[in-house]
């Protein structure tokens, strides 16, 4: 499969997806990015704004195995993983599973859940598989979480550790609509179009879960030459250097930046990176994985801003 086909499919899930969904065009573009790198995302943002809509939405495009766990606080490990139920008959155990064996896994209010709940994702982000009663088995591929929290909040809620936090390739911060798009969501009610009845819409499947590892495979010939992945490094020595830093990136960011800006270019029609992929990249990978210094944050300064710094200090490779 080549790079037209993956832009051209890219194209294809954007316009479904935006028969549903307005706006939001910088998410949608990371969820798929996100998807061709094999990659997950923690999507943030107050209520009301189309996260859960946007997930189920794309399930719908995406022709693949789909399931949903509403995280509260009561849910157990093996509510996402599934446990082992005593066959009487058969007089011996059998393996149920649970709904993260899915291809597309959307894990609702993920912090809501405690951080024992929360863990039981680690090894199926990580390792696309699910350890129970000392029985390892695979998960379906591809395999996608999509994590969405409010951020607002914070009754009966649990933080994510950092570990979990680290699992998700991008952390993407959903805005509230320009009064243009707001308007075309009430224009849309008030013709008879209701985005949360998505099986009567005319959203049609694009991709298979087959059609995704074709994608998935053609993305990994892009090229990335030595001055870019030059960059990369710098750019994330960099978060461990700055002063209003105090943790800084892991390996695991830059193996994301190089994994992401391959399927971002394939998105976009090259078959190379170039650096304004990793400019692009920088915040969605990196504003989740670095902690500032209490001393920066008391003086105003915010994460955004000193990747913005990051970036304008780290020189970029000519073209």
């Amino acid at each position: 499969m080549s790079v037209v086909e993956v832009e051209e499919a890219y194209r294809a899930v954007r316009r479904e997806v935006g028969k549903v969904v307005v706006g939001q065009e910088e998410l949608i573009e990371a969820v798929f990015v996100a998807l061709l790198a094999e990659g997950h995302v923690l999507i943030e943002g107050p209520p009301g704004l189309g996260k859960t809509l946007l997930a189920t939405t794309i399930s719908r495009v995406l022709k693949c195995r789909y399931s949903r766990i509403q995280f509260t606080p009561d849910l157990m490990p093996s509510d996402v993983t599934g446990h082992s139920v005593y066959n009487l008959q058969e007089r011996r155990f059998h393996f149920s599973e649970g709904p993260v064996f899915a291809n597309l896994l959307l894990a609702d209010e993920i912090n809501r859940a405690p951080a024992k709940t929360q863990a039981s994702l680690l090894e199926a982000m990580q390792e696309c598989q699910v350890t129970v009663d000392g029985q390892t088995m695979p998960l379906p591929r591809p395999f996608i979480t999509l994590a969405t929290q409010n951020p607002i909040e914070q009754e009966g809620t649990y933080p994510l550790p950092e570990a979990q936090l680290d699992r998700f390739l991008f952390k993407m911060l959903v805005t509230y609509p320009t009064f243009a798009q707001e308007a075309g969501i009430l224009n849309a009610y008030n013709e008879g179009r209701d985005p949360r009845r998505i099986h009567t819409s005319d959203v049609q499947s694009v991709l298979d879960d087959e059609g995704i590892l074709r994608l998935q495979a053609s993305v990994r010939e892009i090229v990335v030459e030595p001055s870019i992945i030059d960059y990369i490094v710098r750019i994330v020595t960099a978060t461990r250097e700055h002063p209003a830093i105090e943790i800084g990136a892991s390996p695991r960011s830059s193996v994301g930046l190089l994994v992401a800006s391959r399927a971002l270019a394939a998105c976009l029609g090259r078959t190379f990176v170039v650096p304004d992929d990793i400019k692009q990249l920088v915040p969605w990978i990196l504003r989740h994985r670095i902690r500032l210094e209490p001393e920066a944050e008391i003086e105003g300064s915010t994460i955004e801003v000193v990747l913005g710094d990051l970036l304008e200090t780290t020189e970029a490779p000519k073209a």
